[in-house]
């Protein structure tokens, strides 16, 4: 079962239970997803991968919007937020660890022959493409950097 289909599932399920952040988060999903599979261009299908860029986008967003909401002091506003990226995280694959990224990231600056911070533009485009939903692209591109420096 793709994705598409688990989370139209998901919306049945939390319809039956009542919960409404969820079944909020779900069908926010599901709207994305449907733009996505009928924006212009498209073939009308929507791959895992592309899927799980627009899970990644949609955390990023939510936990933005809960960061301005605390700023703004508005806890009310920020929980919702907070509760509504963790029911979009869990559709994503399992987070790469700190040691885990590391690794997989000094191959890949093996594998591209970068030996310092002016190669880090070499590293982070197979690095984005290999570790796509493992792992946000902020936390990449602080982690090559930090390696390129140590190099």
């Amino acid at each position: 079962m793709n994705l598409f289909d688990r989370i139209s599932n998901d919306i049945k399920e939390a319809m039956k239970a009542q919960e409404k952040v969820r079944l909020q988060a779900l069908r926010g999903i599901k709207k994305e997803f449907l733009e996505a599979k009928t924006a212009k261009g498209s073939d009308g299908e929507l791959s895992d991968d592309a899927a799980t860029k627009i899970l990644m986008k949609m955390v990023k967003q939510r936990k933005d919007s809960a960061a301005i909401f605390t700023e703004q002091s508005r806890p009310e506003l920020a929980a919702n937020e907070a509760d509504e990226a963790k029911v979009i995280e869990a559709y994503l694959p399992r987070q790469m660890t700190q040691e885990e990224l590391e690794a997989a990231l000094k191959e890949i600056i093996a594998q591209t022959g970068a030996t310092g911070p002016q190669d880090m533009g070499k590293v982070m485009g197979p690095a984005t493409k290999a570790l796509a939903g493992k792992a946000e692209g902020r936390i990449i591109s602080e982690t090559v950097k930090r390696l390129l420096a140590g190099n």
